[in-house]
């Protein structure tokens, strides 16, 4: 049609997120013309990956190259045939292959090869998979969020490049595995392993990332089940406090203890012995054990989160996606509560920790797989953003709960392509193509002031002319 043809035709990448439980595979397009600009690229289309994370195929990784087959074909379909070959395909694995990788090389690696030999067969332009480290991880959510909110860099209705000395946005991720804060700062960053300094359109940035392996959703939780046992010398029935009352289940030793996040704790008993846990519906008890997750008596440095971790002062405004942002939904949605202070944070958690397993399948139906966890990771995330990372009644306020901007997600995927595909340049964009823009600007203004000029002169004349007529 006459219509496309005057739109600037559409480039495309695709980026698969490989999370520790589940993969998401993300189309992304931007107009060709405008590679460089920011908040330009928008997500085209995603596809949820059936099945858990490619690192559960430890011990069978061609089927985790198999499972990414649906959602590569759905790319099939959503990208424009013509373009197949020139779109750029990237893997990135973050937490769940980090463990895989510690507790067996061999396995993580074949993994990687099976899911490589899968994407190589698609007429794509495969890149490569990999896994990113967690700073780079929590350095892309950051650059993600920040594009698409174009806290970078923004172009003029000139077409000039305009450096909108706007203050960035922190990042806080939450996955299955591990956890991410990302935010810019002028204090010293202490520990050199904390610090990246990026030059993106010309303007350098001084980051502190910090990612907490062991410290996403799923390992928390197995961490808790773990301290719990050990605290009841490994009983038959043992009391949960984080459940809701009226849940129980029985578990195997093996499910707490296949992680390198609990192996420290594992205990002498064989692990195919099963222990009946009981929900008890305790707020404050529960909190206490959480509580223990972290270490807050060891820091080297003038300041710390946890765990002996360097962290300057939390500064400026913060989104916080993924799972902060299902726990804050959960919240405000189903417990119908709001979210603007941590202490709306605590209170919402102890309500929820006090309701019975009934009243929760009641008020959330369809959740029923994640309600068990409601209370432990409300209880978490609170504990994190307060005593962790130091959030207080001025700062917490500042953080966003969104798992989007506009109708993009926000998370590592789209700042790793953007990466890769050197659409950040470290300087300005050239203003050439911006001066070409400019000069039709000023012609077209030119022209309306000129059209508009002679348009009032001729009906003043008129007027003119008529008037002495009479």
């Amino acid at each position: 049609s006459g219509l496309t043809r005057c739109l600037p035709p559409l480039q495309y990448g695709i980026v698969l997120d490989a999370g520790s439980s589940h993969t998401a595979m993300f189309v992304y397009k931007w107009p060709a013309d405008k590679e460089n600009d920011t908040g330009v690229v928008s997500e085209h289309s995603m596809c949820d990956v059936e099945g858990p994370g490619i690192s559960s195929y430890s011990s069978n990784p061609p089927a985790a190259g198999t499972s990414l087959v649906h959602c590569l074909n759905q790319a099939l379909r959503d990208v424009p045939k013509e373009k197949h070959a020139g779109t750029p395909l990237y893997l990135g694995a973050t937490a769940g292959m980090r463990l895989l990788n510690i507790a067996n090389l061999q396995a993580s690696d074949a993994v990687l090869s099976a899911v490589a030999a899968t994407l190589k067969s698609y007429p794509f332009d495969f890149r490569g998979a990999k896994i990113l480290s967690g700073e780079e991880e929590g350095v892309f959510g950051w650059v993600t969020a920040n594009y698409l909110l174009e806290n970078f860099i923004k172009r003029g209705w000139l077409g000039e490049w305009i450096q909108p000395q706007k203050k960035t946005l922190g990042a806080m991720d939450f996955g299955g595995a591990s956890t991410q804060i990302t935010f810019e700062t002028r204090d010293t960053i202490e520990d050199p392993r904390n610090e990246v300094m990026l030059k993106l359109y010309g303007q350098v940035y001084k980051v502190y990332t910090h990612s907490f392996l062991c410290y996403g959703r799923d390992q928390v939780l197995k961490r808790l089940l773990s301290k719990l046992l050990q605290a009841e010398s490994y009983r038959a029935t043992v009391p949960h406090p984080c459940w809701p009352t009226g849940y129980h289940k029985s578990l195997s030793l093996s499910s707490v203890y296949d992680s390198p996040c609990t192996e420290k704790e594992r205990p002498s008993l064989a692990l195919n012995t099963t222990i009946t846990v009981v929900g008890t519906g305790n707020g404050s008890l529960c909190a206490l054990h959480v509580s223990k997750l972290f270490d807050f008596t060891t820091c080297s440095f003038s300041r710390c989160s946890f765990d002996g971790i360097f962290q300057p002062e939390v500064s400026g405004n913060f989104i916080a996606f993924s799972a902060f942002f299902y726990t804050v939904d959960f919240i405000q949605t189903v417990m119908g509560r709001p979210v603007h202070l941590p202490s709306d944070l605590k209170d919402a958690a102890k309500t929820i920790c006090a309701t019975s397993w009934s009243e929760l399948l009641q008020k959330a139906p369809k959740l029923e797989k994640r309600l068990l966890d409601y209370c432990a990771v409300s209880t978490f995330i609170y504990l994190l953003t307060t005593k962790g990372y130091n959030f207080n009644n001025h700062s917490f306020p500042n953080i966003a709960f969104q798992k989007k901007a506009g109708e993009t997600s926000i998370g590592w995927a789209l700042g790793y392509m953007l990466n890769l595909t050197n659409m950040i340049p470290a300087e300005k964009p050239s203003s050439h193509k911006s001066m070409l823009y400019n000069y039709w600007v000023i012609l077209i203004l030119l022209f309306v002031v000129t059209t508009l000029t002679s348009l009032v002169t001729a009906v003043c004349l008129l007027r003119h002319s008529k008037s002495s007529a009479i």
